[in-house]
């Protein structure tokens, strides 16, 4: 049985690190941006979300979780609470259902569908948990619709975002040479 090269644990901290603080950055960076004019409250681009799924390709399943959550707790020391809530729930629905949309599409894969589910389904765990956090019942769903289309619009452009920065990504050192299928 062949020898299995693990990674060394600096290579891997290293690498995680620089994940988490661009996504971290990038976070804070879209939350300074003034609202785009004419789009609803609430509505953003999600640039830390290229991250999320760059991890999720490149690094695997594991690692895209993991920089889920430490995006969310830099929001929480940034936000407060809500807002942490608001984007744990959001970003681990979201990197759920990329996990599953790429395993069907398998060799087929298409990262703005795949970033199309995520915004999705990040943005409906989003509303999930207002409506526990805020108690109100269900009058937060008639926002829905405007989510749902923001999050197809949104997941294209962050898709193509991905498309665009991945071949730079990959020429850092501690990213393998070519997105491996890990998901």
């Amino acid at each position: 049985m062949p020898e299995v090269k693990r990674e060394s644990p600096a290579r891997l901290i290293a690498r995680m690190g620089m994940l988490t603080a661009l996504s971290a950055a990038l976070s804070f960076l879209e939350w300074l941006l003034p609202p785009i004019p004419g789009l609803p409250p609430g509505i953003k681009l999600g640039l830390a979300n290229v991250v999320v799924m760059f991890t999720l390709f490149c690094c695997g399943v594991r690692d895209a979780f993991v920089i889920s959550a430490l995006k969310s707790v830099f929001v929480f020391l940034g936000r407060g609470w809500v807002a942490f809530t608001l984007s744990l729930t959001g970003s681990l629905l979201s990197v759920a259902v990329m996990v599953l949309v790429a395993r069907i599409l398998g060799q087929k894969r298409n990262y703005k569908l795949i970033s199309v589910f995520g915004a999705v389904s990040h943005n409906i765990g989003q509303l999930c948990a207002a409506v526990f956090v805020l108690g109100t019942g269900g009058f937060l769903w008639y926002y829905l619709p405007v989510m749902m289309l923001s999050g197809v619009v949104m997941g294209i452009a962050t898709g193509i975002v991905l498309h665009v920065v991945s071949p730079v990504l990959e020429k850092v050192p501690l990213f393998p040479k070519r997105i491996p299928d890990r998901v």
